[in-house]
């Protein structure tokens, strides 16, 4: 049997009393690559939000790597813990070069020499290895305000690499991607999977059947429906909850007076169709 890496407990959060969370049970085994979707409002952020202390549960525990509650520690600790978070913008240091900001990621995870210390040989194998593993071996002295979205995107997750992460969260790493950009990142979480625990939360379907190993399902705080994407596709619960959602966004449209009718390829890119 599997190890598990990260338990959720009968998790529960609240804003302004509409329940986002509701008492949520959620495991994570060593090693796997998990998608989490579901339509706006679903819970899939929060959680998200919640595993890096971003914010507090009403109650519930989250315990991570052995029996350690995140819900009792501070978010700056979880880093030092072995959990590294990418939010759906990337967020990379512009005006350095793609080097130097591989350089700073380093930096920031030494307890030695400070942020700016000098680059050891271990240190530059790395920051080579990891530019050929995110494809930017092509763009090493090019700074990193001049690359596309994609690109941006995979610098920072070489950036997050560089902390060591057991658990590395990635909030819609693809939004904005070419199609091609897409399927190399694919290729890249599946590559990167192979040494920690990866959870991915998406909206785009397409990439999500290509892709997936394991999807968790969310809707109104709870989950739904878990498994490989057959089998979360073809479950009865799924159907009716996206069947419903879309029955009402038609009515809505209607109402609304003329307009592009809903199909299930704008629902889809809502996250809201899974067939």
């Amino acid at each position: 049997m599997a190890e598990c890496i990260l338990s959720v407990e009968a998790l529960t959060v609240s804003f302004n009393g509409f329940t986002v969370l509701d008492n949520l049970d959620f495991s994570l085994e060593r090693g796997e690559l998990r998608f989490i979707i579901g339509p706006n409002g679903a819970g899939k952020t929060t959680l998200l939000d919640l595993i890096t202390g971003k914010t507090k549960p009403d109650r519930g525990k989250i315990l991570f790597n052995g029996g350690t509650d995140l819900t009792k520690r501070q978010e700056h600790d979880l880093v030092r813990l072995g959990i590294g978070r990418k939010f759906q913008t990337p967020s990379v240091f512009t005006s350095l070069t793609v080097y130097e900001n591989l350089e700073v990621s380093i930096g920031f995870r030494s307890s030695l020499g400070g942020l700016f210390r000098s680059v050891v040989k271990k240190d530059a194998d790395w920051i080579r290895d990891t530019l050929e593993q995110v494809g930017l071996s092509e763009r090493t002295n090019v700074l990193a305000g001049a690359l596309s979205h994609g690109e941006k995107q995979w610098l920072e997750i070489g950036m997050l690499l560089a902390q060591e992460p057991a658990l590395l969260l990635l909030d819609e790493p693809v939004a904005g991607m070419t199609h091609r950009e897409r399927m190399l990142t694919g290729e890249l979480l599946k590559t990167i999977g192979q040494d920690r625990t990866v959870v991915v939360v998406e909206h785009d379907m397409g990439f999500v059947r290509q892709f997936a190993q394991k999807v968790t399902v969310l809707h109104l705080g709870k989950i739904l429906s878990e498994g490989n994407m057959e089998t979360v596709s073809s479950d009865p619960q799924v159907i009716r909850a996206y069947l419903g959602r879309s029955r009402t966004l038609q009515r809505a449209e209607a109402d609304a007076g003329p307009s592009v009718p809903v199909t299930s390829s704008r629902l889809e890119q809502n996250g809201d169709s899974l067939n």
